[in-house]
């Protein structure tokens, strides 16, 4: 008897204990929306293996079962009065002692909402245009949304969402408004919440819708940014090539003056025979000289053909 009162508690520690092992834990909760008595409701939840079997609530007096062992389990607990007299008195005792703490530090707090309203392409429908009342980050979470049109309350073909909680205490919530765009109307969206001292009214703006406008000024920064981006590049390269234009200059050599030839520095040449067949000819010759002249650097020369005398002739061959 004591070997299997030992085995079953060392499985039940072991089970309790490991990662894959089953847990069973209690919850105390109270569930309300101000400090009145009638709306704060005690909980009292059992769970085994993250399933809720059995639970106790002010508002119903008794326990309740949600699974085959839960049922036996409230049954068992509701036959006994002592166990529900406890249970009943912890609303008084755990809620309302606490209830006015928690209420005055989170439910009394409120937060003033941020209203954002723009325009959006409209489902098909019997109205081409559309508005939509974007109202994000208010606490408490009841609020209401209205719209205006010349002043007057909008009943139709308005449609709102509900309160959106964001996980973080804070709330949106988003109103649209089909309409036919008239000319020189004015059309409004009211928001009315705890945080207000009186309705918040944001004007619609139809001058320009707001995606046109972050297109123009998209597109104004790219053209600015182009013409930035142009006039460095021409500023550059008109640096560049000045630098390469001074750094020839530099470097070109310099070139030096040729002399020119007087006509008595000239060379002479001796007159020669030239025999051609059976005839002997006299010619008084003429020679060729060339001489570099200021334009030598550019590749040029000059031919200066001086003198020829003696008749023509069939020549055979010359000789200097």
């Amino acid at each position: 008897m004591a070997s299997s009162f030992l085995s079953f508690s060392l499985l039940f520690i072991i089970s309790l204990y490991t990662a894959d092992g089953f847990r069973s834990y209690d919850i105390d909760r109270c569930v309300f929306n101000s400090t009145d008595p009638k709306n704060i409701e005690y909980i009292y939840s059992q769970y085994y293996n993250k399933l809720e079997f059995t639970r106790f609530s002010s508002s119903v007096g008794e326990f309740v079962g949600y699974t085959e062992c839960g049922v036996k389990q409230a049954k068992y607990f509701n036959s006994d009065p002592s166990i529900l007299a406890r249970r009943r008195g912890e609303k008084e005792r755990y809620c309302l002692n606490h209830v006015n703490t928690y209420y005055q530090a989170a439910l009394d707090k409120s937060v003033k909402p941020y209203v954002r309203l723009h325009s959006v392409a409209p489902p098909a429908g019997k109205h081409p245009s559309m508005l939509v009342c974007s109202v994000y980050d208010f606490f408490p979470k009841h609020i209401r949304v209205s719209w205006l049109r010349d002043g007057q309350e909008v009943t139709s073909d308005v449609t709102s969402t509900d309160e959106l909680a964001d996980a973080d205490w804070f709330y949106q919530i988003h109103s649209h408004l089909e309409y036919t765009p008239r000319s020189g109307e004015k059309i409004s969206c009211v928001v009315e919440h705890a945080s207000l001292r009186e309705p918040l009214v944001t004007d619609w703006d139809p001058s320009m819708p707001e995606s046109e406008r972050n297109k123009i000024a998209i597109g104004a920064s790219g053209l600015i940014l182009g013409l930035i981006l142009s006039l460095a590049g021409f500023i550059y390269y008109k640096r560049k090539a000045r630098g390469q234009t001074s750094t020839q200059t530099e470097t070109r050599p310099v070139p030096r003056p040729v002399p020119r030839l007087k006509p008595e520095q000239y060379p002479t040449i001796k007159p020669v025979l030239v025999q051609s067949q059976t005839r002997f000819i006299r010619v008084s010759v003429w020679f060729i000289l060339i001489s570099p002249s200021e334009t030598a650097q550019c590749g040029c020369l000059s031919v200066l053909v001086l003198d020829q005398f003696g008749p023509p002739g069939p020549f055979s061959h010359l000789v200097l």
